[in-house]
Formats: structure tokens, C-alpha cells, sequence
């Protein structure tokens, strides 16, 4: 077990799973006062050609659950 805080640091991987344009570049974590969130980034280029990281940020606690299936009633 290492003792190591990971309070405000986080991390960024190169998203090999990447399928389609919208998907991010990069994904990761992030961990802000002690609260979890998802950490993604994209590549890309602006107008004048400069290259810079669009991130977003989602908090892993406040993700949607999938609805349950419904259930089907014996016919009468």
C-alpha cells in the first residue's frame, strides 16, 4: 500500500481505444480536494495553426446509472 496523496494531481493517457473523431485523444483522472473526476483531452489545432489540449471534466460520483431493464409481465 503506498502512502502516497494523490489529492489535486492527476493523469493523462494516450486513448489507444480511440474509434471515432469525437473520442478523446487522451483520458485519465483527476482528483480535485479529495473529489474523483474523469480527465479527457483532444489535440487539436487552432485558426492561426497553434496546437493546444481542450480538456473536460466529469465527477465519477455524479454519473448517470444505466436505467434498469424493464421488466416483462407474464402475459394473463
Amino acid at each position: 500500500m503506498s502512502n502516497y496523496d494523490n489529492t489535486n494531481r492527476g493523469v493523462l493517457f494516450v486513448n489507444d481505444r480511440k474509434e471515432t473523431e469525437n473520442q478523446p485523444d487522451r483520458t485519465g483522472s483527476l482528483n480535485v480536494e479529495g473529489v474523483e473526476y474523469f480527465f479527457d483531452g483532444w489535440l487539436k489545432e487552432s485558426k492561426d495553426g497553434k496546437k493546444f489540449l481542450s480538456v473536460s471534466v466529469k465527477r465519477k460520483d455524479k454519473q448517470p446509472t444505466a436505467a434498469p431493464a424493464p421488466s416483462r409481465a407474464p402475459a394473463p
